[in-house]
């Protein structure tokens, strides 16, 4: 092969390499650990290697692997039940990823209004800072022109609010909405819960203009937050909801949940995918749900979760010139920082930290749900060490 990668140049990459997982932590191939508060970007919900998961994929894995969705797959069908009894929903569709259950809920609420007769009905209104995918629909629905630049005409349909103003969010419904769009807790955007009462308003809103409200769970569901679905903290239901990432601990697996009246459009031929709810995924998703739906677990990533964040702000009393908040829910946490974030997530990348960067200068974490508390210590020495490292280099800055 060479020195010269063949694998396409889209991704700013680590030169770190990892053999194996347990837990929260990773191996080298020369035998370095890292604890791993990434979790490939929110997926790794139950850890490396965990051996649920492994025996309920093996096992599949020895009797079916694919069919396609011509045919009636049980996994799919035992999973969608259990979801909705779970949730608000009463339907689900099955995808491989965020942007896919994403695209199928966009799809879900403008076709809801063109089976009534009112296809006019198309645009849906988000919010600045949000993140729903790459995909050029998903793209165009979060606005970030430094993701749209350079792949031509963007697909339109979409209107961007600024804040969390219910006003500003009352006054931008017209003829044209069908929906709002919104993330519990916008992750990429920089971990940014949203307030509950705006949530809250947001639903009766909906319901005052028959709107849908959707609400993208890919990243703050399954657990993440300390509830089941993070919009449950704010005691309201939505309309559709799209998930992914930690449903799948790890193996590719997305969905759209709707209610019945949301996917009513939502008739044969509408919408497909090869391999979406393929008996591997849902089986593995069957087993994270067993797991991550139990009351003892929900309580103890709330507990974990207060753990973290109270020694966070311990740490950003001490270092009040690298760390200037604290913000999120349960495990999904982030730290805004005064250097730039980047040099924060380098720097515990050296203390053997892996987390991940945000919007608002913010760093991720967001570690396995079933971190232990001596992870928590471990995670807190290599965020002591990373604080001092950048200390260091500030005060040598201002004795400048």
């Amino acid at each position: 092969m060479g020195d010269k990668s063949h694998v396409m140049p889209t991704y700013n990459r680590s030169p770190l390499a990892f053999e194996r997982g347990e837990g929260a932590w990773l191996f080298t191939e020369s035998g370095e650990a890292y604890l791993d508060f990434a979790s490939g970007i929110a997926v790794n919900a139950l850890g490396h290697s965990h051996q649920g998961l492994i025996a309920a994929l093996t096992e599949q894995a020895n009797r079916l692997w694919h069919t396609s969705n011509l045919y009636t797959i049980p996994g799919q069908e035992s999973l969608s039940d259990r979801l909705c009894a779970l949730t608000f929903a009463d339907q689900v569709f099955f995808c491989n990823s965020g942007a896919e259950a994403m695209e199928g809920a966009i799809k879900t609420a403008r076709k809801y209004f063109a089976a009534k007769g009112e296809a006019e009905r198309y645009e849906i209104l988000t919010f600045t800072g949000a993140f729903h995918g790459r995909t050029m629909v998903t793209l165009a629905a979060a606005g970030n022109q430094a993701y749209l630049d350079g792949f031509g005409p963007v697909p339109q349909g979409f209107t961007q609010l600024n804040g969390f103003d219910l006003d500003l969010v009352e006054q931008a419904v017209g003829p044209q909405t069908a929906a709002i769009l919104i993330e519990p807790v916008q992750g990429e955007g920089g971990i940014m819960p949203v307030p509950t009462e705006f949530l809250r308003g947001l639903r009766a809103l909906c319901d005052k203009h028959d709107l849908l409200l959707i609400v993208d769970e890919v990243q703050c569901g399954v657990g993440r937050t300390g509830r089941l679905f993070a919009h449950e903290w704010a005691g309201i239901s939505p309309d559709i909801m799209a998930v992914a990432k930690g449903i799948g601990g790890g193996f590719p697996l997305g969905a759209f949940l709707a209610t019945e009246r949301a996917a009513s459009g939502m008739v044969p031929g509408t919408h497909g995918s090869t391999y979406g709810g393929n008996p591997l995924a849902v089986a593995v998703g069957a087993k994270v749900l067993d797991i991550v739906s139990d009351e003892g677990f929900l309580a103890e990533v709330e507990r974990l979760g207060l753990l973290l964040k109270q020694k966070l702000a311990g740490l950003k009393d001490r270092f009040p010139d690298i760390i200037a908040e604290i913000r999120g829910e349960g495990l999904m946490l982030g730290v805004k920082t005064v250097p730039l974030n980047s040099d924060m997530v380098a720097a515990l990348r050296e203390a053997k930290l892996l987390t991940v960067g945000a919007g608002d200068n913010v760093v991720r974490l967001i570690p396995p749900l079933t971190i232990t508390d001596a992870d928590v210590e471990a995670a807190l020495a290599s965020l002591e060490a990373a604080c001092m490292k950048l200390q260091a280099v500030t005060d040598r800055d201002q004795s400048q």
